[in-house]
């Protein structure tokens, strides 16, 4: 008598390296904290658009136990336009960068915020990738802090920062790039 082996059947040292081990070290680095970087401003004459009392600030929105519920805070947050909001809030705010990180703060997924919408970025395919891009990070941060105009160096900080968006976490990089492929995402 011949036994076939069924799809369905796995050995136990496979279920544990491909399901149980990954899962366990996801744990541990839950919740994923989503924050939003932006330019604040706190002045009674001051606009959307007046430099001269802004501020770079990190609003932090709150905590998910995954990177798809983040993701939906994240946009809910936005789209309400409750990112700052409460007694520490300041009258104009201009999200800029939304940022999902897990609490060892490896990035888990980041976006530049356009008109009214997260572009959430696809992370490094590879660490030579990363190195280029924080060598390209470096040099925008350079010019920023050489830069005597607080608008420009405010612009190069943030195409630093939207640049930067891409350094999703070694641990995270697969995990980021699948779910940036599910139509959740687009």
């Amino acid at each position: 008598m011949i036994l076939s082996r069924h799809d369905s059947f796995r050995p136990i040292g496979q279920i544990l390296a491909t399901d149980v081990l990954p899962a366990l070290c996801r744990a541990q680095k839950l919740p994923l904290r989503i924050s939003c970087l932006g330019v604040a401003s706190s002045g009674a004459n001051s606009g959307p658009g007046d430099d001269a009392d802004s501020f770079d600030r990190m609003i932090p929105l709150g905590e998910c136990p995954s990177p798809e519920e983040a993701m939906r805070l994240a946009d809910l947050h936005l789209s309400r336009g409750d990112i700052c909001t409460g007694p520490d809030s300041f009258p104009h705010f201009r999200p800029r960068v939304m940022l999902i990180q897990d609490c060892d703060h490896g990035l888990v997924l980041a976006g530049e915020i356009r008109a009214g919408v997260i572009l959430w970025q696809q992370p490094v395919a590879s660490d030579a990738e990363a190195r280029r891009i924080v060598t390209e990070a470096s040099k925008l941060r350079g010019l920023a802090f050489r830069t005597s105009a607080p608008a420009e160096a405010r612009a190069l900080r943030y195409r630093a920062a939207a640049l930067e968006a891409r350094l999703v976490d070694p641990f995270w990089r697969e995990a980021a790039a699948d779910l940036l492929r599910r139509p959740l995402a687009a």
